[in-house]
């Protein structure tokens, strides 16, 4: 009987010891409930201690802005000089491509000072303008068809109508100056005389 006494008495014990285990697991509970409190729930202290947090986190978010203004100001800068390098050497390619241009003419004007001049002269303008034209249709540019072809209002510009009973109305007999277009845009029409067909007087008899 006396065993069964001590028995109970360390049970007893025991769950007697039980709500302060309870109330110390609670405790972090209290405190994290303590920091989400409304601010109308808080004492001075705990004011205080807000206000201060709430200012370093402040002091933090300005400084971000800071350097992300400073960061967007360095960024719009640099993209300016970019864009101003760009349009200054934007021709680099055309104008390097254009140098042996250049040293045709060059040539040809040293080689018309001796005896076949002309013909130095002739050989070397024709090289000239094959390697400015070779050079500008690397960069896009296309001569329009015009001789031969039939009037298109939308490349050729009509100078002037001529009768020619060998070629059809609305042929193109002759080609006054070539057009071009610029990666197939046109950026000027052939000037054109376009044919009129038979003239009106032509008889078949007398």
């Amino acid at each position: 009987m006396k065993e069964k006494k001590g028995e109970e008495v360390i049970k007893i014990e025991v769950s007697q010891e039980e709500p302060d285990i309870k109330d110390e697991e609670k405790q972090p509970e209290n405190e994290t409930e303590a920091k989400e409190k409304p601010l109308a729930k808080m004492t001075k202290p705990e004011l205080l201690e807000k206000l201060e947090e709430l200012q370093e986190e402040s002091k933090k978010n300005f400084d971000l802005y800071l350097r992300s203004q400073a960061d967007m100001e360095n960024i719009k800068k640099r993209n300016q000089k970019d864009k101003e390098d760009w349009i200054r050497y934007s021709n680099e390619t055309l104008i390097k491509e254009m140098l042996p241009v250049i040293d045709n003419l060059e040539k040809a004007i040293s080689h018309s000072q001796n005896e076949n001049s002309f013909d130095a002269l002739k050989e070397g303008v024709k090289l000239t303008l094959k390697g400015f034209m070779d050079t500008l249709t690397k960069s896009g540019l296309g001569e329009v068809k015009a001789q031969g072809e039939p009037f298109d209002p939308r490349y050729h510009q009509a100078v002037s109508q001529q009768e020619d009973n060998t070629v059809e109305e609305g042929i193109i007999l002759e080609e006054l100056q070539k057009g071009y277009t610029l990666n197939e845009r046109l950026i000027r029409p052939a000037m054109v005389v376009v044919s009129k067909g038979k003239p009106d007087n032509v008889s078949g008899h007398d």
